[in-house]
């Protein structure tokens, strides 16, 4: 109140509104501007820029805490007990989620030019504002690979994919202006061991199309409008289209059993469902559909780096916000020489992992061999490396405001309880290093193509050339290589950060991670950066000004 001495309020930050996340994140801006073509780029920055805009707003921000202030709720049955299977959302949910969609970070990228990095830049930007939303509009994204396994399923669904109008009804999807996917592979006896799965699929008189029997222990995004799932056909595991809605307007056998109480990522419904006579359409030939899925897999884990370093990039801009303004010891603590240390150790970690993620976008919009090469043991490695980061990064990023950092309205917390779930999800860390050992074993062509990366790079850092010499040693033995896969696949991922920041960052930065990342100059913590670096310039690059 007003006029009482003992509650002056002093030495409180603003909070971090009302600014363009895009525009100001100075790593990302760059790499847009490297990997995006001479004839899109204005078109792509004002885009981007606009959406950069929204999450910064007073208004995003509120959605976006109100989103996760109240989850989402199971509806099993209505007032007369017909079942229903329905999820209630919060308003701010379907605000929050027609945003996305209207940003193209749905289906966007696989029609437009360069539109794998305008929408990874996008998806990146976006998952700063409320991370719980990016499911959905990630499954969606992904599901087109898969589609076009079906070239008759393609031209049907990839349209409503790539509409920027968001429409939760549940309806027939070819009644709809847009249409969303989720996906359900994992079952409880296998989880990531997908070819465990139990779910059988009857064939019908109608060719192609089937009826699954079985229980999904995981399902992303069970309000959407399709899904891609894993059921064992007569001719094997096969990949299946469960619409929500069918032809005729009745609702598929969709039982959703629970939703997820989860860590974090709460105001995204995640949720058991059962299979009992359920329609299905089946998606490429039976027997392969791990084939048919990888191509989901290999965008949604590029999605999960992509995520990661959104959540990053975030923790950082309100760690290097709070201490421009906050004072203790007779200064800004932004002037502190170790909390300077600590800024420019986050700084370094979040711009490192944008550099690779966007890197691995324009692989895909690319599409060339040799891309498609170095995105086979390149996406496994950044997704194990980058989503590791995540959270530590979080946390100490909280540690920066001190107590406030602890207290919810700061944000900080739902960036803490987010930060470990790309790590888990799509593959937790061990499948990922098992995934960058298969290619290494079975697909020579990717290692090149990754080796020709980071050879870009030789003669700049004498630091990057020793840690590629001693990754080089690493894979000459891969005799009992399974129990340090984690160690190969760390390095692999450092030295190709490297390599991207030696070429395209400024020196202080490129010299401040081949230092500590490459040269071992660093401790077990963050905040530990060797003397002799330009540690303010590292952190005024990533202050969101």
């Amino acid at each position: 109140m007003a006029g009482i001495p003992t509650h002056t309020v002093t030495n409180q930050p603003p909070p971090l509104v009302g600014y363009d996340v895009f525009t100001t994140d100075r790593a990302l801006a760059e790499a847009v501007g490297r990997y995006t073509g001479a004839d899109v780029l204005e078109e792509v920055r004002a885009e981007l820029s606009a959406l950069g805009r929204a999450v910064g707003s007073a208004q995003v921000q509120e959605w976006a805490v109100r989103a996760d202030g109240h989850p989402p709720r199971l509806r099993s049955h209505d007032r007369y007990g017909h079942r229903i299977d329905e999820v209630e959302f919060d308003p701010a949910w379907h605000r929050l989620l027609g945003k996305g969609v209207s940003a193209g970070l749905a289906g966007g990228a696989w029609t437009r030019p360069s539109g794998h990095v305008r929408r990874a830049a996008g998806f990146l930007v976006w998952t700063q504002a409320e991370a719980g939303t990016c499911c959905p509009l990630s499954m969606t994204h992904a599901a087109v690979p898969a589609l076009r396994a079906d070239a008759e399923l393609a031209a049907e669904w990839e349209p409503r994919l790539a509409s920027t109008v968001y429409d939760p009804r549940l309806r027939v999807a070819g009644q709809k202006p847009g249409a969303l996917f989720g996906m359900g592979m994992t079952e409880k006896q296998g989880g990531s061991d997908v070819r465990a799965n139990t779910t059988a699929a009857r064939p019908l008189a109608e060719a192609g199309t089937y009826l699954l029997t079985g229980h999904k222990w995981f399902c992303s995004a069970p309000m959407s409008d399709a899904f891609l799932v894993l059921a064992q056909a007569p001719g094997g595991l096969t990949c299946f289209l469960v619409p929500r809605v069918l032809p005729d307007g009745s609702r598929n056998v969709f039982l959703i059993q629970r939703l997820k109480d989860k860590l974090g990522n709460r105001s995204n419904a995640s949720a058991e469902v059962e299979f009992d006579g359920t329609w299905a359409r089946r998606v490429g030939e039976e027997g392969q559909g791990v084939r048919v899925i990888i191509g989901m897999v290999a965008a949604t884990r590029l999605d999960c780096a992509l995520g990661s370093a959104g959540l990053m990039r975030q923790a950082v801009a309100q760690a290097v916000h709070h201490c421009a303004y906050r004072e203790a010891f007779g200064g800004k603590l932004i002037d502190k020489p170790l909390m300077r240390n600590v800024l420019a150790d986050l700084a370094l970690e979040s711009e490192a992992a944008t550099a690779l993620a966007l890197r691995l976008a324009a692989a895909c919009d690319d599409g060339g061999e040799q891309e498609r090469a170095f995105l086979r043991l390149a996406v496994p490695a950044a997704k194990y490396w980058i989503t590791k980061r995540c959270a530590p990064v979080a946390v100490e990023a909280a540690e920066c405001l001190g107590g406030n950092g602890y207290v919810e309205e700061s944000g900080l917390p739902r960036l803490v309880r987010e930060s470990p779930l790309n790590s888990i999800w799509e593959g937790a860390g061990n499948v990922q290093a098992l995934d960058v050992l298969r290619a290494l074993r079975r697909e020579p062509g990717a290692l090149d193509a990754c080796l020709t990366e980071i050879g870009r790079a030789h003669g700049a850092d004498h630091r990057l050339d020793r840690a590629v010499k001693d990754l080089f040693t690493e894979l000459a033995d891969l005799e009992g290589v399974e129990g340090r896969a984690r160690r190969l696949v760390e390095r692999l991922a450092l030295v190709l950060q490297g390599s991207l920041l030696v070429r395209h960052a400024p020196p202080e930065v490129a010299d401040a991670f081949c230092a500590s990342r490459l040269g071992g100059d660093h401790g077990a913590s963050f905040g530990t950066l060797p003397a002799g670096l330009d540690l303010e310039s590292v952190v005024e690059r990533a202050r969101p000004a």
